[in-house]
């Protein structure tokens, strides 16, 4: 695109736009079209296009085709194509002087009566009036491959037809409205305008170019509210194009209906295909059936597998046919889970059709978790380019209250319209209203969400990108820390705005120095070499490598051809959790991870972070090698690797954070934690220890099939929270690496999760036993690895508080929504203290060998009681029904030849 305004101003230095003429502000849309001249106030009064195989060039109004015929020839012979020896050009009678202007170029023209008249042209040019019945033939040309010259201005033309639709029924707008360029009814300020090698942009950009109160007019007429009761899981969608508008919302601004215009067309979303099909909505399908129809009466065709959404369409009289996507239609009714016919949908609404499309984005998100549901989910591949995109986020059930069409436009969120008033905010001062500024901390979201569209060629794309960039060096981004949080919507915004905007930005070093304030050189090591030995058996593994990136800082990374586009991926950053809180002390995402796609690699992040390789499941490399071009040593042990005389030396190393990887377990902590740590073979012995001992009572090797993994400071969810990597907060970090604080005090804490990841869905009874079942770890390592007694490991287990909570538990009538936790945990100490760990090893390993387990909680614990009873050799029906279990009579005749447990400690409470 830059190359395209740098050839259509060849020559120019300035471009006068003073004078007679009072042009169009131009409106943009899609993905191809974009500014040539913008004014000081972010008016576009030229620009051009693609549609099909053609172009289009549109000026803001037709006294331009005879004030800069330079500028006219230079377009002539962009329109014409690359390649094309078509010199052959029509000029509409209307504009006959730009012909006489043309007089001495190598083109070969005719005047015309209209486009009909001379249909082998290359290039056609008119004025915006003079389209009239040769509005389909123009289409159809440029959609060939023909070049169109249109210039004109609508806002004359509006102010006489005030009741009509100016950017459907103004002439020319028939025509370069299918490529995305409309002329609309405001004035443009002609200025005199320096000529730049690049395209036109300005944060003053108008963001939309229709008021659309009429629009919300029709379609909510008699539409009270918008049920999404009864079992729907709708997608939120989020309204960015200029032409694109929210119809149905949450108090919170997140749409799940919207509409937009897009070309000659319209298209309407709503984020769950059910919600077609409901009764309660046909008020509002009937309006918007008749708003995609546009007064055609025409077929309204929907895809065979919405029947129940065509009969009840059918009931309103319009005349519905169940059909896949054809171009006869008026409108075409589909859901978004189907890639045929996209680039033939597009053009349909461009061309003057009507699209309804229902469907969800969040499930395939949650299936397709290393996909981009902004670019590869089927839907988002038809709307993205019309201004709408269905994202993963969930709008949970409710009914929602329809706006109010005169307040709508004014309160409603909109992507754009806020995302250009806190431009002016930060660049000029403007003062936001409480509503906007409650909205902020949406906007930053969806920042984040329309710049993972990575449409880099699209101008309006790029125009985002620019105003961001300028936000973020007007303001700088907040320097986020654990005594600096980030707490104001304002900053919020500004956070999730800079992570993101540094990925796409085409000068990422430019803006590091507005986004990082304090980044100090580091020493680097240069053509590191990393081995990998690695068998992955089911699960995804990282690969540590002892290096870290700075941040902002890039490296280079050869990589063997065997692991090449086979699932690896190189990550930057070990904390790959999500935050999502009011309070930030960190930004919500401060990792990357790079597909290895080929054998050199470039990567970075904006936040640094350690290097690591991602190995895919069910993969078994070894002996391959992996070279990083330069990074930062970190300080990292590994048993049996390092040695005494290399750990000395490398515990100094300039990384903030270090890795030490043991024979189960590797521990990522800040390195000022292990610059006293002396004896890492110690702490090895001790992690193995508690590890084997975490195995033992699960019944699994002693070898992990893959090492767990701990990272500390600032988890997303709680104080610590389970997974791969287990997350914990930096204060922890002092104790995971301190042998005599563990052998002492325990870390009750740290086994709690990970007893998380050796739980089992088969004898979990969720939520009951979430966060109780997992300290049975934490009793067993404490007790039988470290020697300390469980009412010392955790002061809740003393023999005072453990009776309290059981008599607590019985006088509110056993009740399971009362049994959670330690009341919940006391259930297994009593087994644990009649029948030892052994019984649960045994147990545990039972269950290793079963399949086909039941699916709810009531046949998950009738299951335990057998298992638990027939591992021990006694019924304990009568133990499990004290505590409130819903044993059955089939579990009571399974276990009746067993003798009972009657003397069972709940026995007293009877």
């Amino acid at each position: 695109m830059a190359r395209v305004c740098d050839f259509l101003f060849l020559g120019f230095r300035e471009l006068d736009l003073r004078g007679p003429c009072v042009p169009s502000d131009l409106v943009l849309t899609g993905d191809h079209a974009f500014p040539l001249a913008m004014n000081s106030r972010g008016q576009v009064l030229m620009a051009a296009s693609l549609y099909g195989r053609g172009r289009i060039v549109v000026l803001g109004h037709k006294g331009y085709l005879t004030t800069f015929p330079a500028l006219v020839e230079n377009a002539l012979t962009w329109l014409r194509g690359d390649g094309s020896d078509n010199v052959s050009v029509g000029v509409h009678k209307h504009v006959e002087k730009a012909a006489d202007n043309l007089s001495k170029s190598s083109f070969q023209v005719a005047v015309v009566g209209a486009f009909s008249d001379n249909r082998a042209v290359g290039v056609y040019v008119t004025d915006a009036y003079s389209v009239g019945a040769d509005v389909k033939d123009l289409v159809a040309f440029l959609k060939a491959g023909g070049g169109v010259l249109i210039a004109g201005q609508a806002w004359s033309w509006a102010a006489n037809h005030p009741k009509e639709n100016t950017l459907l029924q103004f002439e020319g707008n028939k025509v370069c409205g299918v490529a995305g360029i409309y002329f609309s009814d405001h004035k443009g300020e002609a200025e005199c305008l320096p000529v730049y090698p690049h395209i036109p942009s300005s944060w003053m950009a108008v963001v939309t170019g229709k008021h659309l109160e009429d629009d919300l007019e029709f379609l909510l007429q008699g539409v009270p509210e918008f049920d999404l009761l009864n079992g729907v899981v709708a997608s939120e969608v989020l309204v960015h194009g200029p032409l694109a508008f929210p119809i149905g919302t949450t108090a919170d601004g997140r749409a799940f209906l919207a509409g937009a215009y897009y070309g000659q067309g319209r298209v309407v979303v709503i984020t769950h295909e059910g919600l077609l099909r409901r009764e309660t909505l046909a008020p509002f399908w009937n309006n918007a059936l008749h708003w995609l129809d546009e007064g055609r009466d025409g077929v309204v065709g929907v895809v065979p597998d919405l029947n129940e959404a065509f009969n009840l369409f059918s009931k309103s009289k319009f005349n519905c046919e169940k059909t896949n996507f054809r171009e006869d239609l008026s409108v075409f009714v589909c859901t978004a889970y189907s890639e045929q016919h996209v680039e033939e949908i597009q053009d349909f609404v461009a061309e003057g059709g009507g699209l309804l499309i229902g469907g969800h984005a969040w499930y395939w998100a949650q299936t397709h978790q290393e996909k981009n549901p902004m670019t590869d989910f089927s839907g988002n591949k038809i709307l993205n380019k019309m201004g709408l995109s269905l994202l993963e986020k969930i709008i949970g059930e409710g009914s929602y209250k329809a706006p109010v069409p005169s307040q709508a436009i004014k309160d409603t969120y909109h992507f754009r319209h806020l995302l250009h008033r806190f431009a002016g905010h930060v660049t000029e001062g403007e003062e936001l209203t409480v509503h906007e500024e409650e909205f902020l901390i949406k906007l930053g979201k969806d920042c984040t969400n329309f710049l993972h569209l990575e449409a880099h060629d699209c101008s309006s794309y790029t125009q985002v990108v620019s105003t961001l960039t300028d936000i973020l060096k007007k303001s700088g981004m907040p320097q986020v820390c654990d005594i600096c949080p980030v707490k104001s919507p304002r900053d919020h915004l500004l956070l999730s705005a800079g992570t993101e905007v540094y990925k796409v930005c085409p000068d990422r070093d430019a803006l590091l120095p507005y986004l990082i304030k304090h980044n100090p050189l580091m020493q680097v090591v240069y053509n590191h070499r990393i081995k990998i030995d690695v068998n992955t058996a089911g699960r995804e593994e990282w690969i540590s490598t002892g290096l870290y990136l700075s941040p902002g800082m890039k490296t280079y990374m050869a990589t063997p051809a065997e692991i090449v586009n086979r699932g690896w991926k190189i990550q930057i950053g070990c904390q790959t959790d999500r935050l999502d809180a009011k309070e930030l002390k960190r930004a919500p995402c401060v990792h990357e991870r790079f597909p290895v796609t080929s054998e050199m690699m470039q990567v970075w992040n904006l936040w640094g972070g350690l290097i690591y390789l991602v190995a895919p499941p069910n993969t078994n490399v070894e002996g391959a090698e992996v070279k990083v071009q330069m990074a930062v040593p970190a300080p990292y042990y590994k048993s049996g690797v390092t040695t005494a005389a290399d750990w000395l030396l490398l515990r100094t190393a300039p990384s903030p954070w270090a890795e030490l990887e043991f024979d189960n377990i590797i521990l990522t902590v800040p390195s000022d934690v292990v610059w006293s740590l002396d004896r890492p073979d110690e702490l090895a012995a001790l992690w193995d220890e508690m590890m084997k001992g975490i195995a033992d009572l699960a019944a699994i090797p002693h070898t992990f099939p893959r090492k767990e993994r701990f990272v500390t400071r600032g988890g997303s969810y709680s104080w610590m929270h389970a997974g791969y990597p287990i997350m914990t907060h930096q204060s922890t970090a002092a104790e995971l690496v301190n042998v005599h604080h563990v052998r002492s005090k325990g870390l009750w804490g740290p086994i709690h999760e990970l007893g998380h990841n050796q739980q089992r869905g088969c004898w979990e009874f969720p939520p009951n036993t979430t966060e109780c079942t997992c300290n049975l770890w934490s009793v067993y390592v404490h007790e039988e690895v470290l020697g300390i007694d469980r009412a010392k490991a955790d002061s809740i287990l003393s023999p005072t508080r453990r009776k309290s909570q059981a008599e607590e538990y019985v006088r509110g009538g056993r009740k399971l929504s009362s049994w959670d936790v330690f009341v919940a945990l006391e259930t297994y100490l009593q087994l644990q203290e009649q029948f030892g760990w052994d019984a649960f090893k045994k147990v545990f390993a039972a269950y290793h060998e079963m399949s086909d387990f039941p699916k709810d909680n009531e046949g998950k614990m009738n299951l335990y009681a057998v298992t638990f009873s027939q591992t021990v050799g006694r019924n304990l029906c009568a133990f499990f029904e004290a505590w409130g279990w819903p044993i059955e009579t089939a579990t009571e005749g399974k276990l009746s030849d067993l003798p009972p447990w009657s003397d069972h400690p709940m026995v007293q409470y009877d």
